[in-house]
């Protein structure tokens, strides 16, 4: 080898490390991509309505534009941070969780939220007519664009004291703004073109007067620092149950892990009643201590198709899941016939490329899955054709390539470990004794 060569090709290579590393490392970790979904964020609009002088009308709106993610309760609270001393002295739709510090204001009427810092919460439903606006009054939750089309956007609208001194329309804009949700990271402010508004049944448009939008992202690695789920895997052709990869979400002999070896040894009681959103997961003990197991059973073969059984095992024993999905990467997801028990919709986030597909539950059946115990689980079966340029049960291919829950990716047991077909040893060393005994018989006759 020409040690010039050897001598060039390493600075090279050790240069390339470094460029790696050095974009590893300057990446913000608060920056999350899903290839499943390559452009999911939450985006919250202001919009600049009327400008009063000293007052100002602003329309917010957070529109949920991801495929499969989606908000639970209790929901979102949006904060930012006012550049001035601004103060909401009226508010539809939402409200601030504090009034703060008034005593500024002279009058007999107080604002409704003096905080440089508020923290706005969507009204419930039922809320008083006369506080509703159009998208409000869910309770914070967002549903995912698939699951339903009316409930991925939230609206408020707010009257505010303009900041003293501050007359600029990039003055009306607040900084820092904050979903309150684990996981999400907001950027900075950008100005758009005016947002345009429909009236008198489509036949007049009115616009704001000026238009910002704000851009959220999720990260997994920033909503927890360890997985939410696992899955195992089955096989008719195959005696062996693959099961969760231990300590996929946590480890039993670690200090701080809490479970519960059965619900029979956890009093009513005792369970915490705390919010849903400070509620530490209390899982069953299990080798793997997940909150959420998720089961795939490849049931049956016949001539033209075969048949898959989905299970989803809720083991929290303090949480329900609401409005759940399930997302599955399968080379043969092109080739659904039927799914029995759940929704189903593929997704195709490149194209003509369909191996993509989400489930999630039936309203008033099965959408919401139940805290563990007899009821604390979900399933369905899907039939799927036989594709012959493709179909085999040979080398784990009937099993999926990826699996989120709730948009979260669930740990998969290492391929090698995957329900095999039984005697395919045998099958692999039958044929070059067959090709020998045959090169014999030649060579003999």
């Amino acid at each position: 080898m020409n040690p010039f060569l050897f001598v060039y090709r390493r600075p090279m290579g050790l240069l390339l490390i470094f460029i790696f590393f050095f974009a590893i490392t300057t990446i913000s970790p608060s920056y999350g991509y899903d290839p499943l979904d390559p452009h999911a964020n939450i985006t919250i609009t202001w919009d600049l309505m009327i400008d009063n002088g000293n007052t100002y009308d602003v329309r917010v709106s957070l529109h949920n534009f991801q495929l499969f993610r989606h908000i639970e309760q209790p929901g979102w609270k949006l904060s930012w941070t006012w550049k001035g001393d601004e103060a909401i002295w009226e508010i539809w739709g939402a409200e601030a969780t504090q009034q703060g510090n008034c005593s500024r204001i002279r009058g007999p009427v107080l604002p409704h939220c003096c905080e440089k810092q508020p923290v706005i919460v969507d009204l419930m439903p039922g809320a008083q007519y006369n506080k509703q606006v159009a998208n409000c009054c869910k309770g914070g939750v967002l549903t995912s664009m698939t699951q339903d089309h009316t409930m991925y956007v939230a609206a408020l609208r707010m009257n505010v004291n303009k900041a003293s001194g501050n007359n600029t329309s990039d003055g009306f804009m607040p900084v820092n703004f904050n979903l309150g949700l684990p996981g999400y990271t907001c950027g900075d402010p950008f100005q758009v073109p005016p947002s345009k508004f429909k009236e008198d049944g489509s036949r007049r448009w009115t616009q704001a007067l000026d238009t910002w939008n704000v851009t959220c992202i999720y990260s997994q690695f920033r909503a927890s620092p360890t997985p939410k789920c696992c899955v195992s895997l089955s096989a008719f052709y195959n005696n062996t149950i693959v099961p969760c990869p231990q300590c996929s979400c946590n480890c039993q002999e670690l200090a701080g892990a809490k479970c519960v070896k059965s619900a029979k040894a956890l009093p009513l009681l005792e369970l915490p009643h705390a919010n849903e959103e400070e509620q530490q997961p209390l899982v069953r003990c299990s080798q793997h201590m997940c909150p959420i197991k998720v089961h795939w059973h490849v049931k049956q073969s016949y001539r033209e198709y075969w048949r898959v059984k989905i299970t989803i095992t809720n083991l929290n024993f303090v949480k329900n899941y609401s409005k759940w999905n399930l997302v599955v990467l399968h080379p043969n997801f092109r080739n659904v016939t039927q799914i029995f028990s759940f929704n189903y919709q593929p997704l195709s986030p490149y194209g003509n490329i369909n191996d993509t597909g989400m489930f999630w539950g039936i309203p008033y059946y099965n959408e919401m899955l139940l805290q563990s115990g007899p009821s604390g689980n979900v399933q369905s079966e899907m039939l799927l054709h036989k594709d012959p340029g493709i179909f085999t049960f040979r080398e784990g291919w009937s099993f999926p390539r990826r699996i989120s829950f709730n948009g979260d990716e669930c740990v998969m047991p290492p391929p090698d470990q995957y329900p095999r077909l039984p005697n395919s040893g045998h099958s692999a060393t039958a044929r070059p004794l067959i090709l020998l005994l045959l090169l014999l018989l030649v060579v003999v006759f």
